[in-house]
This record gives C-alpha cells, structure tokens and sequence, in this order.
C-alpha cells in the first residue's frame, strides 16, 4: 500500500513570507503565481473528488438495487470478487485486506505448508484439485472451534443440507448429533426405515459398515451413512444400558417427512404428533387447528418425542396457536451476553385447551423451545424422559461459489431463563420406555399423558 507524501518546499517562498521578513512594507493584496497554482490545483481536485464520489453512489445505488431485484451469482473472478465487494459500503472504504488480518498470526505458514504439500507430496493427482484443499482447510479452521453444529459446506453440502429442510431426501430417516463427542442418534422418525430397522434415540453409532466414527464429524457420517434408494448400510450401534453393540442393517429409501399429523382419541381428546418443524409444517398445522376446533375436543396431547427439532420461525408460528399473544416464547443470548426475546404472534386458537406434551431424549432444539414455552407460559405437564439438549442457534451464512457456513450465533433460553443447551428439559412426570417397550409397541408415555389430560378435563 502506498501513501502519497507532501514534500515540504522551502526554497519556494511566497511574496509574503518574503514581506514579513522585511517588516511587512510591501503587503500585496493580490496572490502570486503560486497561491493561483495551489488554489486552482485544488478547486481541481475537489471538483474531481465530487465526480468520483458522485460516481460510487451510483454505482453502489445500482448494484444494491440489483441485489434488491436478483440474487447475484458470484463467481470467482476479479470482476465478480469487486462487485461484491461494493456491495457493502464498508468494503468500498476498507480496500486493505491486509487491514483485517489478525495481527498475532503469520498467515504465510499456510502457504508454507500449501507449497511443501505441492513439492512434496507422493500423489501428484491428489494435489491438483486445490478447490478441495481450500474447503478442507476451511471445514478444518471451523471444526477448531470444538462445536459440533458450526459447519462449512461445499456447495454440493449446501444442496443437500437445503434438501433436508424440505423434509425430501434419501437415506435411512434419522437426525444425527453428539453427546460427549460420541455420534448419536437424536432420534429416528417414525416410519422411516432407521425406526423399522431398530434404531433408538440415544444410540451410539460406533461403525457406520466397517468404520469406525469416533474420528468422524456428524455430516462425514450423514455422507457415509446416506445413499442410493435400495442400497444398504449397516450400523454398529451401543443401545442404552446395553454392554454389547449390535449391528443393524438399514435398507436406505426415499425420504418424504409429513412433519405433523392429528388424529382424534377416546372421543374427545386430540392428538398431535409433530415430527419435526419444516418448511411446511405451519401450513399443516394451520390445516390440523380447524380440525380440532370442529372436532370440539376438551383437551390436547402434543408429542414431540423424537423430533429433533428445525426451523425457529415455524415452532414459533406453532406455538403461537397455544399462548397469548405478546407472550415470552423464548430467549436468545448472543456472544454479548445480550438477550433477545421472541413473542407469540398472534393465533391463540388453542390457548384454553389443557395440553399434557411428550417429550424424550430424541426431543432437541425448536421441540424443546416448544416443550419449554408451554411448560413456562401455560404450566402444561411434560410426560416422558429428559430432552436432548440443543439449544444453540445456527445461522446459515451464503459463501461465494454456492457454498455456506453454518454458524452457532446464541444461545437459546426457555421463557424462565432456564439454559437448554447440553441440560435438555426434565420431565414433569418421568416414564421410561425399555426396550421390551419398544418392541411390543407398549407406550407408556402417551398412556400416562392420556391418565394427566383426562384429570384435567375432569373425566
């Protein structure tokens, strides 16, 4: 970077300066030729930097409007990498990469390491695809940070986790995590051929065929264990209290979540059944409410048992329909320690019905934001066994190339304030499922919450 200088010009001195020397007996009136010259070069440069400044904001006016009208497609070039650049006005300002660099790090050991890599490695192949190095050495400074749910995508990573937010994908139909750096299931969903294969939340997966996971990140083993419709993958699973692993074999199929689903029991008690919160999941919903509205039924049981969780704003929308509005739903506390809070919107349809909500330890992140705001706001009862406890929040940043950065941002909070993250919420009333349960499909839970709703409707 450059800096232009202003050289001091002493041997230039003006008529006055040569005036005062003397005692001040010839004091022009008029400039000399130099102050003319310094006077015109910068009326000059000033009406210069007008045209120039004049010329950015328009040029920052139009690419903000395009951005406004379009998604811009950046490509890696310099043309591309400039316009993005203007795209953000401090950008325009702060032209200096270097300005942003940490001051404590010597950044040329990567091209040290990147150039002794090129020189020297056996695989002369296996150097050329430097797209790839640069992603791996990106997943690999975000996986410093020791948090699971912080994640770099490629862009084919983008589609696929975009997919998955459509509830279509292909695969064996399970929400993976970690829990004390062990991959777990979070939960199967019901239906899905993980659940028919035997597959339990809270299981640890050891193997996925014949690798073992205790070197894997959660979407290395999302890749391994997804694949074509009728291919199969074998897992090599610890069940809860179980001393010996077993191996499940899980025939891999198309994934088409219906994430809610109502149905009418004993005559006069609904039941809902989320499975997680997708994009559409309001809209159904929003379908199931006038349901139960003409259903006239005096009380509600919401199971969210093995959903592990997904978009904020829809759990918002839902449980919205079941507090009034204004009502505290949940905190965010950032970096800062700087809180935020999110409100009922409105909708309240259900807000006089009693709830009893099943919640276990596949239960994670927006079901127990959900699980949380009823228990707090409406005292509802929780039935079951403790909830995962993932209450982090990720945001979803767009990379240039089609790639993203999936960041944890905050902390979630229940409306009490109680810390979700790595706690998960206790029961109001604890009932174990074993794995005799399981097997005989003998559910407990939703017996005992259908023993609490009935207690509250006075039948």
């Amino acid at each position: 970077m450059t800096e232009n200088k202003v050289e001091n010009m002493n041997e230039n001195i003006t008529a006055e300066e040569n005036n005062v020397k003397n005692g001040g007996d010839n004091f022009q009136t008029e400039p000399n030729n130099y102050q003319l010259t310094k006077a015109n070069y910068f009326k000059g440069f000033g009406q210069h930097l007008i045209v120039i400044v004049i010329l950015v904001l328009v040029f920052y006016g139009g690419v903000a409007w395009g951005k406004h009208l379009t998604k811009p497609v950046i490509s890696d070039n310099t043309v591309a990498d400039f316009v993005q650049r203007l795209s953000n006005p401090r950008d325009v300002f702060a032209s200096d990469p270097e300005a942003t660099k940490p001051k404590d790090i010597d950044f040329n050991i990567f091209w040290d390491v990147w150039r002794k890599v090129n020189k020297n490695y056996v695989s002369q192949d296996a150097t050329k695809d430097t797209k790839k190095r640069v992603y791996g050495a990106i997943k690999g400074m975000v996986a410093s940070l020791g948090d699971p749910y912080s994640v770099f995508f490629d862009p084919d990573e983008t589609k696929e986790f975009t997919t998955e937010l459509d509830g279509k994908f292909t695969g064996i139909g399970a929400e993976l995590g970690m829990r004390d750096g062990i991959l777990t299931v979070i939960a199967p969903i019901e239906g899905m051929p993980a659940e028919k294969a035997g597959l339990l939340a809270g299981d640890k997966i050891v193997k996925v065929n014949d690798e073992l996971t205790n070197d894997m990140t959660i979407e290395d083993a999302v890749k391994k264990i997804r694949g074509e419709k009728g291919t199969e993958v074998i897992l090599t699973v610890l069940h809860k209290n179980a001393k010996e692993t077993s191996e499940i074999k899980i025939i891999r199929d198309e994934i088409d979540i219906k994430s809610v689903t109502y149905e009418k029991k004993d005559g006069d008690i609904g039941y809902i059944r989320i499975k997680g919160f997708m994009d559409d999941t309001d809209e159904e919903f929003d379908k199931i409410v006038s349901q139960i509205l003409a259903d006239k039924v005096k009380g509600l049981i919401v199971d969210v048992r093995s959903n592990p969780g997904g978009n904020l704003q829809t759990a918002i929308d839902v449980i919205s329909k079941f507090i009034s509005k204004g009502e505290v739903i949940l905190w965010e506390r950032d970096r800062n320690g700087n809180e935020k809070d999110y409100r009922a919107i409105g909708g309240q349809e259900l807000k006089d019905l009693p709830v009893v909500v099943l919640i276990d330890g596949g239960s994670a992140s927006a079901s127990e934001i959900l699980a949380g705001a009823l228990r707090d706001d409406r005292h509802s009862l929780l039935v079951g066994t403790k909830s995962f406890g993932k209450g982090s929040v990720q945001s979803l940043e767009p990379v240039r190339g089609g790639s993203s950065l999936k960041i944890t941002i905050a902390k979630w909070l229940t409306p009490s304030k109680q810390s979700i993250h790595e706690v998960g919420i206790e029961p109001t009333i604890k009932v174990e499922l074993s794995l005799e349960d399981i097997k005989n499909k003998n559910d407990k839970q939703l017996k005992r919450a259908m023993e609490e709703i009935r207690r509250q409707v006075g039948n």
